[in-house]
């Protein structure tokens, strides 16, 4: 439980909740070990009464024999105890006159023991109430806690981690590690507690009622905890076996639903369908084996405690015989093995649970243990410093690429070597080349997705590395090249990227009309209210292109990185875009990347990379005028990667 025990701190945290339940979980055991001596002591009561009144009367005696004067002092234990509890006098032994007066005892005694038993078992549905509230309250209060730390971590962790780690399984520390564990926190630590305080109780009472009697009723328990260990641990082996085969057949139709158009117009519906039934066949059978493992649950359990039971009864009314038991003694253990049935059943499904919590806990652990590669300032130098460069005091001067190597440390693909550029506000800085040539990894550079292997990225002549990453990206504006759309409204993805109250309708307007995509909104049913599908399915890609643009001009950033964003826009979009880039970010220092030269026409310089090499450097005119690699790229997309054909 080494993994584990990292959680104590949360513990602590939930003290009070932890103690509380101790509390309710011992007043709980108490009424439900209390509630099985009423029914020994009330059916010795019953057979004492039957033995000192009834039995004479049916072996010959007289009613006037059996309730003399001589007789009625004579009251048997059980029945004085009764009797005491009722708070009957002492001057009223005299009311059992006649044979009806015993029937009618009787019935009192056992009307007021079964009061007394409900009343005992309302008690402990009390406590049991308030066991819950605080022990389960207090793992899912912990739970919250842990998923809120998972996912700050998320949000801390950058782009290296996330290539490098597949979502699925990071998805799983959220939900599926986290609700294992959550399982240990509440039930294994509810369980383990409920049966240490109830065979503290049980097995006291048992061992003061007959030692003799307590080793043979509890023989059989240990045996049984041992055999819902090991079915436990084969069910649990089993389960995750189905959990795989489930994931594959969720992941399986995900993937052929999102792909319906690709898998109709190939017309490989009938291919699909054999597949997902072989993997559903899979998982039937999976699930079947599990089924049938499940099935020994229960039997195991029910044969063991009936084993308890006969032993109980069998050696018990031995004892009864010789005279070393009072009857009633049988009833009550028999009560007290089933109370001991579930606690000792639960002990290898508690195993079970801790197993699998230590497990999900060591990956938990190390996804929190990950460090991000970028760090603010104070983070890299391992201070707890909060200070911020505040926007206002951010203001872009300039901004620079200084000798820029980058290698991909996944692949060791070296991506840029030695690119140098600036761009300063109001200035358009276009970054070109054919596929391939470190165009995306220039911008992801710009934004400190990564850092250089060498070289710097300056801001101001100060290296971003230098620069608070919070007030560095509050001051920056990015259209990544894969669009990503949030299923939420179109306005709240516009706005995504604001505070709430700087949000407003109109700045949302706006900023949809600078990205020419005012009127396809409007021109839905709901316009800015309408709700997008996963990833912005229900819009085109063009649509989709635009809204991200819209998100990060809404912000009026310092410093704008555009990767590819007009791809799937027309000729006259995009210039219709551009120009509004260009009156937007007047004082803006832009980098835009793109791949199409009708985009960078109005850039003030242009960057043109080869192989990760800056190729050439200048305006728009310069490297036409130069005939080479910038020039050679507008004749081929203005001619459509063909010749002209001369005459």
């Amino acid at each position: 439980m080494r993994e584990l025990l990292k959680l104590n701190p949360y513990f602590w945290k939930y003290r009070n909740l932890l103690i509380g339940g101790f509390v309710f979980i011992v007043l709980t055991n108490i009424f439900a070990v209390y509630a099985p001596s009423l029914i020994g002591e009330g059916v010795n009561a019953m057979r004492e009464a039957d033995t000192a009144f009834l039995l004479p009367m049916r072996e010959g005696a007289t009613e006037a024999e059996v309730f003399g004067a001589e007789t009625t002092g004579q009251w048997p234990r059980s029945i004085q105890w009764i009797r005491q509890l009722i708070g009957a006098g002492e001057g009223d032994e005299s009311q059992l006159q006649s044979k009806q007066d015993v029937f009618d005892w009787i019935a009192a005694v056992a009307l007021f023991q079964a009061a007394l038993f409900m009343l005992a078992y309302f008690i402990k549905g009390i406590f049991l109430f308030f066991t819950r509230q605080t022990i389960i309250v207090m793992s899912r209060k912990i739970e919250y806690d842990l998923k809120a730390k998972i996912f700050d971590q998320y949000q801390r962790l950058d782009a290296a981690f996330y290539k490098a780690n597949d979502t699925g399984d990071l998805m799983n520390r959220i939900s599926e590690d986290v609700s294992k564990v959550r399982m240990y926190l509440g039930p294994a630590v509810m369980y383990t507690l409920n049966l240490a305080v109830l065979i503290c109780l049980v097995v006291g009472v048992m061992l003061y009622i007959d030692v003799q009697l307590t080793l043979f009723a509890l023989l059989p328990l240990p045996f049984m905890s041992i055999a819902i260990y090991r079915v436990s641990k084969r069910i649990n082996r089993q389960s995750e076996a189905v959990q795989s085969r489930q994931s594959g057949l969720s992941t399986f139709v995900q993937q052929h639903i999102a792909g319906i158009r690709i898998l109709q117009s190939f017309h490989r519906e009938e291919d699909a369908a054999h597949r997902f039934t072989d993997q559903a066949d899979d998982y039937k059978q999976h699930v079947l084996k599990l089924v049938k493992t499940e099935a020994l649950f229960m039997p195991i359990i029910v044969l063991l405690v009936g084993l308890s039971t006969i032993l109980t009864i069998y050696i018990g009314g031995r004892r009864v015989i010789a005279g070393e038991l009072e009857l009633g003694h049988i009833f009550q253990f028999v009560f007290y093995v089933n109370l001991l049935t579930w606690p000792f059943a639960s002990v290898g499904w508690v195993t079970s649970l801790v197993q699998k919590a230590e497990a999900s806990m060591l990956r938990i652990n190390a996804f929190m243990e990950a460090e991000p590669t970028i760090l603010s300032p104070a983070e890299a130098s391992g201070h707890a410093d909060n200070s911020e460069v505040k926007p206002a005091e951010a203001d872009v001067r300039s901004f620079a690429f200084r000798d820029v190597s980058f290698t991909y440390p996944e692949t060791g693909i070296e991506a840029l070597r030695g690119v140098s550029f600036d761009v300063k506000p109001g200035e358009i800085l276009a970054i070109t080349g054919r596929t391939g040539s470190g165009k995306s990894t220039a911008a992801q550079l710009a934004m400190r997705i990564f850092d250089p292997t060498s070289g710097q990225v300056a801001l101001n002549d100060t290296p971003l590395e230098a620069w608070q990453l919070d007030a560095f990206r509050h001051i920056t504006g990015y259209v990544p090249q894969e669009v990503f759309l949030f299923s939420d409204n179109i306005q709240n993805n516009i706005a995504f990227g604001m505070d709430l109250s700087e949000a407003s309708r109109e700045a949302v307007e706006e900023a949809a009309v600078e990205a020419h995509v005012a009127h396809n909104i409007e021109g839905f049913e709901s316009g800015y209210a309408t709700m997008l599908g996963e990833r912005g399915v229900n819009l085109s890609g063009g649509q989709k292109q635009r809204i991200s643009i819209a998100r990060a001009l809404i912000r009026k950033p310092q410093l704008l990185v555009l990767d590819d964003c007009l791809s799937a826009v027309d000729t006259e979009t995009e210039d219709f875009i551009l120009k509004s880039i260009r009156r937007a970010c007047k004082e803006s220092a832009v980098i835009m990347v793109s791949h199409r030269v009708s985009c960078i026409r109005g850039a003030d310089r242009v960057v043109v990379l080869d192989q990760g090499r800056m190729a050439e450097y200048g305006t728009p005119e310069e490297l036409l005028e130069a005939n080479g690699l910038y020039a050679n790229m507008v004749q081929q997309q203005a001619w459509g990667d063909e010749p002209p054909v001369t005459p």
